[in-house]
């Protein structure tokens, strides 16, 4: 899950049936340096600025790990998407579409899935892409001792290969699986290279549009395009450079010089980057930020303290201070306008900081008898608006900086924090992930609403295109939202500023797709 403070920043369609069998057609420097093997065709890893296209990608999300089972489902899954493909990807309407997988289907019961792969795929080192490496991808995605994504697969038991085809039993009925199964949590690399998880995260391997030919860990990743990615013809991109993103304040400038033709940039810098004459690209997404409460710890073992801070959070200032006119005030873990998003519980805790203080009173607490420690791992705006907002009801919050911070949270051990999330493809995992007893993102573990985990089992038995889908989806996040852990603050979509010679990216919510771009005019 993204650990990143301040996100920077849909009707599947699977069909159940007996014999039905969905088949939706596929979308038309120095001693660090780590040299990594290529593909025959990509020569020995020269500068990809060589010849052709170039990407000059700078991100703020430039991988800490390239294994995509350390690296999990957070938002670097964009960059990792680079080299690896999975069995389905999103489309601009949210759904799950192929991608290694051309099509598959559910037996009647809907305990069990079969993806049917493309044949005649490789991987970058050679190896067959086929049901024995989406075996191998998801037993290591499940067992590895530092995987990031084991608490995203328990609704599979095991995967049976055949050929092209895994077959997946469920240990539940479950419908969310193609959308679960794409780029964020099943990145899929070459078996043979995982044998080594440790040399995978040096050398990456996958399917994916591009190869790693050159790899300068923390800092610089050279690629070329893969030739055998199986809709390699729509590929127009040549090389990539992608680089870790230096301090945002640089980051417009370095596109103006043309050291960068492609970036991630904050709300902050969007209108410096249209004065510069450069395409600020709004790629929607399913961010959101919020306050995250242990209710296991006092004063938060208090209900009526829970509902004060609740009421004494105004979301607009959030907005008005943060985005620069992108966000959005929200409740939820979703923004509006999303299917999982529950207009019913808008405004459930509308901004009242005076109910917010009688609350206080009548759990007998006095103006400033409540005294909180915000932990965060670095300086951060949000913070300061929480600090003013509940000084005006009588909590004294006191900011603390932990670039340690990651290790007590997901552990459990904090009382009071933020956290902002990228969101997921499924929208179920982002709820259990928020709002399940073993959520990474519920700060109050083992906790979870009263009627949580039954609303949760009824959306996972609802197959996606059955006409109440979408209602069953929006009840669970009802219950969800009864959660006494989490008070949502704002939303905000992923900013991208490009140079004008990049065509426009397809809008396909979170992901970033190089599918039909093209770079003109050469580098």
């Amino acid at each position: 899950m993204s650990a990143r403070l301040t996100p920077r920043p849909a009707a599947p369609t699977v069909r159940p049936a007996r014999a039905r069998r969905l088949r939706t057609a596929a979308l038309s420097a120095g001693l660090a340096t780590v040299l990594v093997a290529a593909l025959s065709a990509c020569g020995d890893g020269a500068s990809a600025s060589a010849g052709g296209s170039t990407l000059k990608w700078t991100s703020s999300y430039f991988p800490s790990h390239w294994d995509p089972v350390v690296s999990g489902s957070g938002a670097q899954f964009r960059e990792l998407a680079l080299v690896y493909a999975s069995l389905t990807r999103t489309d601009e309407k949210g759904n799950a579409v192929p991608d290694l997988a051309e099509s598959w289907e559910y037996n009647d019961k809907g305990d069990q899935i079969t993806f049917h792969l493309r044949s005649g795929l490789k991987f970058s080192d050679g190896e067959p892409v086929d049901a024995q490496a989406v075996k191998a991808a998801v037993e290591r995605a499940q067992k590895q001792k530092n995987s990031a994504l084991f608490g995203d697969l328990t609704s599979i038991k095991s995967v049976t290969a055949d050929g092209l085809d895994a077959v997946i039993d469920l240990t539940q009925v479950d419908y969310q699986i193609p959308q679960l199964l794409g780029q964020r949590v099943l990145q899929i690399a070459s078996p043979k290279a995982a044998k080594s998880p440790t040399e995978l995260d040096r050398n990456p391997v996958g399917a994916g549009p591009f190869v790693v030919t050159q790899l300068v860990p923390g800092t610089k990743a050279v690629l070329k395009k893969n030739p055998d990615y199986w809709d390699a013809d729509n590929i127009h991109i040549d090389n990539v450079e992608l680089t870790s993103a230096p301090d945002a304040s640089t980051v417009v400038s370095g596109l103006q010089t043309g050291v960068y033709n492609f970036a991630d940039i904050d709300p902050s810098q969007a209108d410096a980057a249209k004065k510069a004459g450069l395409d600020v690209f709004v790629q929607p997404g399913f961010n959101a930020s919020n306050l995250s409460l242990n209710i296991n710890k006092a004063p938060f073992d208090d209900d009526r303290v829970v509902d004060a801070v609740r009421h004494a959070i105004n979301r607009q200032e959030f907005v008005d201070k943060l985005t620069f006119g992108y966000g959005e005030a929200t409740d939820q873990p979703f923004p509006k306008g999303y299917v999982a998003y529950d207009p019913k519980s808008a405004d459930t805790y509308a901004y009242d900081p005076e109910k917010a203080k009688k609350l206080l009173a009548e759990a007998g607490h006095k103006s400033g008898d409540i005294k909180l420690d915000l932990v965060i791992p670095a300086e951060d705006p949000q913070a300061e608006i929480v600090q003013s907002q509940l000084a005006k009801v009588g909590i004294t919050v006191t900011i603390k900086i932990d670039k340690n911070w990651a290790t007590p949270f997901f552990a459990k051990n904090l009382t009071f924090s933020l956290y902002g999330t990228t969101g997921r493809d499924s929208a179920v995992q982002t709820l259990t992930a928020h709002f399940g007893p073993n959520g990474p993102l519920n700060l109050s573990s083992p906790y979870e609403p009263t009627g949580f985990e039954a609303a949760v089992a009824k959306v996972r038995q609802t197959p996606l295109d059955a006409p109440d889908y979408t209602e069953v989806l929006r009840s669970a996040t009802r219950a969800g939202l009864e959660s006494k852990a989490l008070v949502f603050t704002y939303s905000s979509p992923n900013l991208i500023a490009k140079s004008k010679n990049i065509s426009d990216l397809p809008k396909n919510p979170a992901h970033i797709d190089w599918t039909g771009v093209t770079i003109s005019g050469g580098n």
